[in-house]
């Protein structure tokens, strides 16, 4: 009955008799009663490999990715192109088999994968130190909010509005287990409300997170932000998208204190919502704070370039409940994969990379404004994304869209209460005739 399962009756029973049980059911004795299903599961029958396999190629084929459709959906998950070689290189079975690099001495090449995602990251956001990656950018948001409570012996976080809902969502589960309180900083003209920042600031306040580009894709000014944050004594942490590093002020020359972002940009596909990877960089005072993994460069015996794991807690291990995180591992083929791409693409393709979404997106924003049933919902200077106001809801639009072949906007409403509002990306993938058939499409939807 169960293929892969070699016990047999008599084994069984054997095991039955020697913990002093009659049935199976035995096991289950101190569940109450009313809590127990007390009839089979509702699952289609058995099937054979070949029927199986059929399955879910059927299944597979109701799927549509963004290699069918033409994609100008962003929010938080980005169709960048990724060379070729990045995958040829990530799917060596070395890597994709590899799992952790616990012993130094037979992991080398892991950890020095890991090291030069490090010191990229670190090169992109101009931070000190970097860890080895978070399972996404949500996640690795939510470590920095924990650092800065555990720096700053304070409980409150204030995160700005214009941050991702979605890293806001997850940022409030986290905070919840540990009693942090998490106040919401409210926005005006699709940015942080700097007036209301100074008064909801007080000394409870262990740091202020805001993302720039933010959630509309508007670049933010952290001049001010940054002024208020320090002047209270609390840290400024700032989720940034690394490909607009390239062309943008890096984290560090804002005075950010963390940077955090999910590097699915850097070469990670879609993956239909994951896995992605988290990437947290900070100043060198923090680093003993850090959650997850440090690889560092030492000499062996030989004095040789050697790589190891370093300044990291053992409880995080062995003593959990006294861990300064509960994330010990790391997303290593991802990283892998972000560093594949970063040493492929260097700093003029991500420039070129930055600079064509950026251009594309403003002759997409005034090509879709042009007719006038568009107009834009916030006047600011955007990377990538933009924010329109239209004539219906952006679901109808979009139901629209898919059936020209076109995956359409994020709808701002669900979060926003903006009313027709769609947030709309243009990539370096875009042509300009994909732009031109999304506008002509959006005046006669």
């Amino acid at each position: 009955m169960h293929r892969y399962i070699p016990n047999t009756d008599a084994d069984a029973r054997a095991m039955m008799d020697v913990i002093g049980i009659d049935s199976m059911d035995g096991l289950f004795e101190d569940i109450p009663d009313n809590l127990i299903l007390k009839r089979p599961l509702k699952l289609n029958p058995g099937m054979s490999e070949l029927e199986i396999e059929r399955k879910m190629k059927e299944l597979g084929a109701k799927n549509q990715s963004t290699d069918d459709l033409v994609c100008f959906l962003g929010a938080g998950a980005y169709d960048h192109y990724i060379p070729s070689i990045v995958n040829h290189l990530a799917k060596r079975s070395e890597f994709y088999t590899a799992y952790t690099p616990y012993q130094p001495e037979i992991s080398q090449g892991t950890l020095q994968v890991i090291f030069e995602y490090q010191t990229m990251i670190c090169g992109l956001t101009g931070m000190d130190v970097s860890n080895a990656s978070l399972y996404d950018g949500a996640t690795a948001c939510a470590e920095a909010a924990i650092m800065a409570v555990d720096n700053t012996r304070r409980n409150t976080i204030l995160v700005s509005k214009t941050v991702n809902p979605e890293t806001r969502q997850v940022l409030k589960s986290y905070a919840h287990s540990r009693d942090i309180n998490i106040v919401e900083i409210p926005m005006v003209d699709g940015i942080t409300d700097s007036e209301m920042l100074k008064t909801l600031m007080d000394a409870d306040s262990a740091a202020v997170i805001v993302q720039s580009p933010n959630f509309f894709g508007i670049i933010e000014d952290l001049t001010e932000v940054e002024k208020l944050t320090h002047g209270n004594r609390s840290l400024l942490i700032s989720s940034v998208d690394p490909i607009s590093l390239a062309i943008l002020k890096k984290p560090a020359e804002y005075g950010v204190d963390i940077a955090v972002g999910d590097a699915q940009v850097l070469g990670n596909n879609l993956n239909y919502g994951g896995p992605y990877i988290g990437f947290l960089a900070t100043t060198s005072k923090l680093m003993r704070k850090m959650p997850g993994r440090i690889v560092g460069q030492s000499l062996d015996v030989d004095g040789k370039r050697a790589f190891v794991l370093t300044l990291q807690a053992r409880e995080q291990h062995i003593r959990r409940y006294k861990a300064t995180s509960n994330i010990c591992s790391n997303q290593n083929l991802n990283a892998l994969i972000a560093s594949i791409y970063m040493v492929t693409m260097g700093k003029k393709g991500l420039r070129e990379v930055a600079l064509q979404s950026t251009e594309k997106a403003y002759y997409a924003m005034h090509k879709l404004t042009a007719g006038g049933k568009y107009k834009l919902a916030f006047d600011r200077p955007f990377f990538r994304e933009f924010a329109l106001i239209g004539p219906k809801d952006a679901d109808l639009l979009n139901k629209e869209l898919l059936t020209n072949g076109i995956l359409g906007g994020y709808n701002l409403n669900k979060e926003y209460g903006i009313e027709n509002g769609v947030l709309l990306c243009v990539t370096e993938k875009r042509t300009k005739q994909e732009i031109d058939k999304l506008a002509a499409l959006t005046e006669v939807i």
